[in-house]
């Protein structure tokens, strides 16, 4: 018992250092945040996808939507959403 929680230790410290579990997370973290920020910008109405289908996918919003991540002023009332990427 004792020799197997040693090497279940051994192997745990070997291939993870606990200094280094906060890197691992904000590392992570980073690359989650930045997938996440460019899958929002390829899905956004300036990018141009299908150039036969809509070669200007800007002019389908309409004055009153909100094409950005927040609305600071409160009076865009929909939001736009691509339909297909």
């Amino acid at each position: 018992m004792v020799v197997a929680h040693a090497a279940r230790k051994t192997a745990w410290q070997t291939w993870f250092a606990v200094e280094a579990v906060p890197i691992y997370a904000v590392v992570g973290l980073a690359c989650g945040g930045a997938g996440w920020y460019l899958t929002r910008l390829a899905r956004h109405p300036d990018v141009i996808w299908d150039r036969k289908g809509n070669p200007t996918p800007w002019n389908d919003v309409t004055p009153g939507t909100n094409t950005k991540l927040m609305d600071h002023s409160g009076t865009l009332t929909e939001r736009w959403t691509r339909p297909r990427l």
